[in-house]
């Protein structure tokens, strides 16, 4: 047994009823694809998992996979499913069933970073995917037969209401100075608060932004604006 099996999590009761989608038919087309690719190739990740733990119905379905860009390409083709590759050089595939989209992100390890983006090496590695992502409670993972993989303490802070970088803050938003951004916008949406640590970090390191591109920046802008009003 891997590490990452021994630490799966049944999920409790009174959350499964939060996952009902995981039976919607678009949903069940294309993991049965995937999965009749590689058994045990993929979990749901990200918002879709946070959102549902939290009593949210999600508006997107994120799939990680230990499947390669072209293996997700080839089983979603076998099914007489569409695959759009929307970020391919990132690892990223858009499953499409019954009209509905998927996106489907092979399992990655940061190689290199400079603060704007990352160079990416594909990995079967389920705890080395979590690790490089911004927040715990966005690096929470669903086995297809409703067990947690939560190998950062995401749900304990989705539950909680917390926003806290994965690790040293510091070396996350060095990874990516837009995190600086999503800080306050994933703590304004989900948190009462701003973790210490994080306010710190994103203080500290604000100058960095200037690396970022308008369009990057002026997007996350947007999407802070868009926040629910109080």
């Amino acid at each position: 047994m891997t590490n990452a099996e021994s630490t799966l999590t049944p999920l409790a009761e009174c959350d499964a009823l939060q996952f009902d989608w995981t039976r919607n038919a678009p949903v069940v087309k294309i993991v049965a694809a995937l999965e009749a690719a590689r058994p045990g190739s993929v979990r749901f990740v990200g918002g879709c998992v946070r959102d549902s733990l939290i009593g949210v119905t999600p508006k997107d379905i994120d799939i990680a996979t230990t499947l390669t860009p072209q293996a997700v390409i080839d089983a979603l083709h076998a099914a007489s499913l569409k695959a759009a590759p929307t970020g391919v050089d990132h690892g990223t595939i858009t499953g499409v069933a019954d009209h509905v989209g998927v996106e489907i992100t092979t399992l990655r390890a940061d190689v290199s970073t400079d603060g704007r983006r990352a160079t990416v090496a594909f990995t079967e590695d389920w705890a080395t995917d979590a690790r490089r992502r911004d927040f715990r409670l966005n690096a929470i993972y669903l086995t297809t037969d409703g067990k947690l993989f939560d190998p950062v303490g995401g749900v304990a802070d989705a539950k909680a209401r917390r926003v806290r970088f994965i690790g040293a803050p510091e070396d996350r938003i060095r990874e990516d100075y837009l995190r600086i951004l999503r800080f306050f916008r994933f703590s304004a949406r989900f948190a009462g608060g701003f973790d210490a640590e994080g306010l710190s970090a994103c203080a500290q390191l604000r100058e960095g932004m200037s690396r970022l591109s308008a369009e990057r920046v002026g997007d996350e802008f947007t999407r802070i604006l868009a926040l629910p009003r109080a």
